[in-house]
């Protein structure tokens, strides 16, 4: 998983001006200017970042929004067609839980190299040092992250072997917290350089605030919720981090369902009656016309962040962190009140948005207990964070009906088909760690 050669073919892939990509370079740069030079660290952080935005986090959104009915597998692709079923039935060789699998890994990988080696490379340029090193905790934690809403366990470290040990989620969950929580202190304790900012973060990627959004979502996938809500208390709400495309690295969900045509968006979210509300604004951001009909179901035209190769998409969004907000109080017991400020500052939104989405709804008037709000903040997050990943996750996390296992495909009216993937064959095949696969 880390083979450096493997690292700098995708590395140069994505920053290569032309659509070649030549395998057998002899004036590649080696294994060791890679990883003992400045310029190495600095463009080895540069193409972790598109590696994660320009290939883990599309397979992150298409397979688990599949599996949570976001998204209807509209090929013929086998693979697509598996995780659309789900179930029991979903295989061990499917391309796609492999395909989320390794691209994790590969993000891992990279950022464990930056990890080793930054401190040595970079020890005469401490500013510098604290960008990459920070940078690197980060998106080793979002590939964890990403590892967790598929699986049940993982390897929290690469193995050059190919015998990495497994550890549970939580352990995950746990490694990746530590990861932000190292982040941050980093950052505090020296400001990244002015060099690292311009070159590998540009100019709508806040990194602190993007550690903090990932601290609290991650500390709630854990159910550790005092300190989601501090940490979604330090988030600069006026801030913005998206990650950015090109014609040269498209965006991944544009690629997927507009120009490959894999998946198509389900209309009104995915959801059921009673999970949205018909006068959203944000259907109108998201969904649009003309519709078609596939088994039985109203599939709507994608826009929103994906209908253009180089549409940025958000990392994480201020509605997100105001909505952790509230769940986080919920769950301990906090204001019912405070919850409502936050929830209301998500339905009533009319303009103001860095990202322009906008629910445009009246104030929430149902009923104010405990159980009914948190029913509202998952209602909100499944429009506001439509095609973002998290859905998977909310929906465990918020205890929606488990699909069965006794029926294949799984039916409709449940709104997720599995509750985590089986582990793929090419792990088991090779590492003799791997779990037993879960039953659904």
């Amino acid at each position: 998983m880390k083979t450096i050669i493997k690292i700098l073919s995708i590395v140069l892939f994505f920053l290569a001006s032309s659509c070649e990509l030549d395998y057998v370079n002899p004036n590649a740069p080696s294994d060791a200017q890679v990883l003992s030079t400045r310029e190495g660290m600095i463009t080895l952080s540069i193409g972790m970042k598109q590696v994660y935005s320009a290939a883990a986090l599309g397979e992150l959104i298409y397979t688990t929004g599949s599996t949570a009915r976001e998204l209807k597998g509209v090929t013929t692709f086998t693979s697509v067609l598996e995780i659309e079923a789900g179930g029991t039935a979903l295989p061990t060789f499917n391309g796609n839980i492999f395909r989320l699998w390794q691209r994790m890994f590969r993000v891992m990988g990279m950022a464990e190299d930056l990890i080793e080696n930054a401190p040595t490379v970079l020890a005469s340029d401490p500013a510098t040092l604290s960008g990459v090193m920070a940078h690197a905790h980060l998106f080793k934690a979002m590939a964890l992250g990403g590892l967790a809403t598929g699986y049940e366990q993982f390897p929290i470290q690469t193995d050059v072997s190919g015998k990495a040990v497994f550890s549970t989620r939580v352990q995950g969950l746990t490694e990746a917290v530590r990861l932000l929580d190292a982040a941050a202190a980093l950052l505090g304790s020296t400001p990244p350089s002015a060099e690292f900012n311009t070159r590998v973060l540009g100019p709508n990627f806040d990194l602190l605030s993007t550690i903090n959004a990932y601290r609290a979502r991650y500390n709630l996938m854990l159910g550790k919720n005092a300190e989601a809500l501090a940490a979604a208390n330090l988030v600069n709400l006026n801030s913005k981090s998206q990650f950015v495309f090109n014609a040269q690295s498209p965006n991944p969900i544009y690629q997927e369902i507009l120009v490959s045509k894999n998946y198509s968006p389900r209309d009104n979210f995915g959801l059921p009656s009673g999970l949205f509300d018909a006068a959203d604004g944000r259907l109108g951001f998201f969904l649009s016309t003309p519709n078609s009909t596939v088994g039985g179901e109203t599939l709507k035209t994608l826009k929103g962040f994906f209908d253009a190769i180089d549409k940025p998409i958000p990392v994480y969004t201020p509605d997100e962190v105001r909505l952790m907000r509230a769940e986080a109080i919920l769950r301990t017991n906090g204001s019912l009140d405070a919850a409502l400020t936050d929830i209301n500052a998500v339905r009533t939104q009319a303009s103001g948005d860095p990202f322009g989405v906008h629910a445009n709804l009246p104030a929430y008037s149902g009923p104010a207990t405990n159980a009914d709000l948190l029913l509202e903040v998952y209602r909100q997050r499944c429009a506001e964070l439509f095609l973002s990943g998290v859905r998977l996750e909310d929906s465990r996390r918020f205890g929606r009906p488990a699909p069965p296992t006794n029926l294949n495909p799984v039916p409709l009216s449940f709104e997720r088909n599995r509750n985590f993937y089986p582990y793929p064959d090419q792990e088991r095949l090779t590492n003799p760690n791997t779990p037993a696969d879960p039953a659904i």
